[in-house]
């Protein structure tokens, strides 16, 4: 089940790129999963269902893009900043 694998590596890049202190703060993790990319999309989505409903997360979706190829790539990530101009 490499799929928990792949949604671990997703979390720690998340963290990465938005900080541990502010990864509580993450409403939205979005990949773009190809059809060749060799992972089984229903459980790569409860895989980041459970790790992004747990601590240091704080809820965040998990929002999956299926395209072609062999696509495996972060798409973005939202973040709640408190600023009412977003």
């Amino acid at each position: 089940m490499h799929e928990l694998s792949v949604a671990l590596e997703v979390c720690r890049i998340a963290e990465a790129q938005v900080g541990s202190d502010t990864v509580a703060q993450v409403v939205t993790v979005a990949l773009d999963v190809g059809d060749d990319a060799g992972v089984e999309v229903s459980n790569l989505q409860f895989c980041l269902e459970a790790l992004l409903g747990e601590p240091p997360f704080s809820n965040a979706q998990p929002v999956i893009h299926l395209c072609r190829g062999d696509v495996l790539r972060l798409a973005y990530l939202e973040v709640d900043d408190d600023r009412p101009d977003n």
